[in-house]
């Protein structure tokens, strides 16, 4: 029995953990909204949408360069890793989604909502997060841009 079970704990380590799901993923780079997917590793680069529904979804180190998704709504989304230049996220929701070590290099994010975003490691070079909502200064002292980073009266951003 010991065996069967050491044997079981070994395929279990060697099986991806929480690989992404392809219909899913076929869904959403067609354009659908989809809550809660797994859509982790999807290559979005190009996608123009408007209103998208990502909220609580896995997209991490997804393709999300060259986007257009304003007004998507990414809230407590895992967004870790994700490549995203030079997009466009005009006043969409990142409330609560994890942001760590994303490239966000030339993103547009005016007004976007960033309550309770967690942004260590992201780079924001270049972005232009004017009348971003919900962003702290917190949240920007563990991320990095550069002097073409454009924020919110008041706030700065460490240089990378």
């Amino acid at each position: 029995m010991r065996t069967i079970l050491i044997a079981l704990a070994i395929v279990g380590l060697a099986s991806p953990v929480m690989a992404q799901n392809a219909g899913q993923v076929a869904r959403a780079v067609s354009g659908s909204s989809c809550p809660g997917c797994n859509l982790f590793q999807a290559n979005f680069n190009g996608l123009e949408r408007s209103g998208l529904n990502f909220s609580r979804a896995r997209l991490r180190q997804a393709d999300l360069s060259l986007t257009v998704l304003n007004r998507a709504n990414f809230a407590n989304a895992d967004l870790r890793d994700i490549e995203a230049y030079g997009g466009v996220f005009s006043s969409a929701n990142f409330a609560g989604a994890d942001l760590t070590n994303a490239s966000l290099v030339g993103v547009h994010l005016r007004g976007a909502n960033f309550a309770g975003a967690t942004l260590t490691g992201a780079n924001l070079s270049g972005a232009d997060l004017s009348g971003a909502r919900g962003l702290t200064q917190g949240q920007l002292d563990r991320a990095c841009g550069d002097a073409t980073t454009n924020l919110p009266a008041g706030l700065h951003i460490p240089p990378c």
